[in-house]
């Protein structure tokens, strides 16, 4: 009988849940929505000179850019992981004066312009920035090198992440931390053991956002790192390039830029379905 009453209770659940239903008129501005995302890029697909786009993407220079952008996305990514997770376990876990400082400089990078990010960056890092004089004394060059597109990209992706993973902790709650911590669980063990794996689609979620916003960036590298090919010239940067002199190509890169980054939106999304 408990069974059958729970059985019931689901269904009758289910059944007000596809009751629900919404203004219909909504239908015309996310119609409006939908056309405005896709319209462009339909446009674009009616511009690539399909004859000759084996050529335009297999080029020395695309396929240069486009591995750069892959190697450097991912290690970027990682990057944004390592000291993401911290930051959003941190902001969402305690509270400290100046906590909400700390939340705005953390997504500064969000709202200024990605060319603002490259100058910070440069006057930081460079020959003459803060810590690029004593690097120099070291040794050390970041400026205009593919570390400098890896922190150009860590710097503009870490929000991402950040926002992403903060919002999956504060709703999952600390119930379950509290009481693994009441049965003699350690900090660290309790963070391993059970804080990481409950909110493990939201890192993934993060991770993803992150990937995606650092294989389409440009303003804060292009200033930071320069377009050096092989180097420092990602798929955006050539693609910019290729635009003033060969437009066919340019066409042809976005969209394989478009291709591959929907690629990984959908795969991940895929894979967080099935966790």
């Amino acid at each position: 009988m408990p069974d059958s009453a729970n059985r019931n209770v689901m269904a009758t659940n289910a059944s007000l849940v596809k009751g629900v239903g919404f203004p219909r008129w909504l239908m015309v501005p996310a119609a409006l929505g939908a056309a405005f995302v896709g319209l462009p890029l339909l446009a674009m697909v009616t511009r690539v000179d399909w004859g000759n786009f084996a050529s335009l993407i297999t080029s020395q220079a695309a396929l240069d850019a486009l591995w750069l952008s892959l190697r450097t996305s991912a290690t970027s990514t990682m990057l944004c992981i390592i000291v993401g997770v911290p930051m959003a376990v941190v902001l969402a876990r305690t509270q400290f004066p100046g906590q909400g400082l700390v939340r705005s400089l953390v997504l500064l990078p969000l709202v200024i312009p990605p060319v603002v990010s490259g100058i910070a960056l440069l006057y930081t890092f460079g020959r003459r920035g803060l810590l690029g004089r004593t690097l120099e004394v070291l040794g050390v060059e970041i400026a205009f090198t593919s570390v400098a597109v890896v922190l150009a990209q860590t710097f503009v992706a870490l929000p991402f992440l950040v926002i992403s993973l903060e919002g999956a902790l504060r709703t999952a709650g600390q119930q379950y931390e509290v009481v693994a911590a009441t049965l003699g669980a350690p900090p660290t063990m309790v963070f391993r053991r059970i804080t990481l794996p409950l909110v493990f689609p939201g890192v993934v979620s993060g991770a993803v956002l992150a990937f995606a916003r650092c294989l389409g960036e440009f303003g804060a590298t292009i200033t930071f790192a320069g377009s050096l090919q092989g180097t420092t010239t990602t798929l955006p940067i050539q693609i910019y390039l290729e635009r003033v002199s060969d437009p066919d190509a340019a066409v042809a890169l976005s969209l394989v830029l478009v291709v591959v980054a929907v690629a990984v939106i959908g795969l991940a999304g895929h894979r967080r379905g099935a966790l």
